[in-house]
This record gives structure tokens, C-alpha cells and sequence, in this order.
């Protein structure tokens, strides 16, 4: 799922009304494949600068979590109005540059104890597995459950993103979230985000028409990416307890 004011628009989007673009998930499916191939890509590229000139990664982390912020709205700008040719080379920067600023927490996954590579490849495959769970529940979801659920799920992100940012200003401050809560918040956002993977197989086809696969494979990346990040926060979490 994309930003929340985004989903609230595709959420009254969606509301009473049929398929507008019933091939429009199949469609970005590609895409969305491509952009976690160049996201591992990226990943894969912070983990060799920090292996090898450690010194140098936050200050080149910083800009380009700055680079991605910025193109992540441009592109989808782009993208919704239609200009595929000129957004997909955006996107795929974007892929790239959100790979480098994930490689920091697979190097600590990849540095605990008990998670290691296996425990990046869980996450992994709990990301798969929930694309195919959610593609079974969300294509059949009725219009009252499925906008119950949307709505459920867009206010838990919107409460997710608050702790998050609040997680954030404390650890500028020297106080970091003590084990137990850590787990509390990575298990919350896991549920959170398979339940946003659920919502995207019913708000999609009712929001976006066959032609506007990428800015539906832009809301797919960002639920599975989030996701993602949240198993592998969690069993960190779980491997680091106090």
C-alpha cells in the first residue's frame, strides 16, 4: 500500500464500485518482481560498502533515503497520470536506492545471532507466502468486508506510523525501546502490513484501470517491502531480548 492520504483516495475510490481495471494486478506483477530484483540489487550493494568502507555508508545511507523520499513522490506522480515510459527508469532508481537504505538492517539481521541468512530468507518467504494467502482472501472479499478491512488497516498504519516516528525522536534523545516492546511493535506491523497485502488485492482493481499498473505495483512494493522489514525487525527482536 502507498502513503495514507493515497489509500484513503483509493479507498473512496473503491466504494460502490465494480472493476475498473480487473487485469491491472496481473499486469503489474512484472514490475513488481523487477523492483524487488533491483531492490535486493541495492541491498546487496550496501552490504559491500559497509563490508568494505563502512565509514562512508551512513553519510551516503542519508542521501539516499533523502533521494528516495523525493522520488518515491515524483514517480507516483508520474506514474498515475499515466507517463509509464517516464516513470519506470524513476521507479527503478527508487527500487535501487531503497535496497542501499534497507542493507543496514539485513547487516544487523545477518550479524544476530540466531537470524542470520536464514532468518532474511524467512522473511523472504513470509512475503511470498503471504502474496499468495492474500491474492486467495482479498480477490474474494465482498464490498462490505473489504472495505471494513481497508479501513481497519489504513488506521493501523496511521497508529503504526505514529510510534514509529515517536521510536524515532527517542533514539535521537539516547532511549531506545527496550526488547519487549520492540517485539510488541515489529509483530503489530507484520499483521498490520499482511493485512494491508489482503486490502491491496480488493482496493487495486476498484482504483486503478488495466493501464495504471505502476502505480499498483508501487502500492504492492511498498506492502511488501514494509512487511519485509517487519519480520525481519521482529526476529531480531526475538533473537536480542534483554
Amino acid at each position: 500500500m502507498s502513503n495514507t492520504s493515497n489509500f484513503r483516495q483509493a479507498i473512496r475510490e473503491a466504494q460502490g464500485q465494480a472493476l475498473v481495471g480487473p487485469n491491472v494486478i496481473s499486469n503489474a506483477l512484472p514490475y513488481l518482481g523487477g523492483g524487488l530484483v533491483l531492490t535486493a540489487v541495492g541491498a546487496y550493494g550496501g552490504l559491500g560498502v559497509i563490508g568494505s568502507n563502512p565509514a562512508i555508508f551512513m553519510p551516503t545511507f542519508w542521501v539516499a533515503l533523502i533521494a528516495e523520499f523525493v522520488l518515491f513522490f515524483v514517480a507516483r506522480g508520474i506514474a498515475e497520470k499515466g507517463n509509464n515510459s517516464t516513470a519506470l527508469p524513476l521507479l527503478a532508481l527508487y527500487s535501487l536506492l531503497s535496497g542501499y537504505t534497507l542493507s543496514g538492517l539485513i547487516f544487523v539481521a545477518l550479524s544476530t545471532s540466531g537470524v542470520g541468512i536464514q532468518g532474511v530468507g524467512i522473511a523472504a518467504l513470509g512475503c511470498g507466502a503471504t502474496f499468495i494467502v492474500g491474492r486467495n482472501i482479498g480477490s474474494n472479499l465482498s464490498d462490505e468486508d473489504g472495505l471494513a478491512l481497508a479501513q481497519t488497516v489504513r488506521l493501523g498504519v496511521m497508529a503504526l506510523l505514529v510510534v514509529l516516528v515517536g521510536q524515532l525522536l527517542f533514539s535521537v534523545f539516547g532511549v531506545y525501546t527496550p526488547s519487549w516492546l520492540e517485539i510488541g511493535i515489529s509483530g503489530i506491523g507484520v499483521a498490520i502490513f499482511v493485512g494491508s497485502a489482503v486490502v491491496d488485492f480488493y482496493v487495486l482493481p476498484r482504483a486503478y484501470r488495466d493501464e495504471q499498473y505502476l502505480p499498483a505495483a508501487l502500492s504492492m512494493y511498498l506492502t511488501y517491502i514494509n512487511l519485509f522489514v517487519f519480520i525481519l525487525r521482529l526476529l531480531i527482536a526475538l533473537n536480542s531480548r534483554d
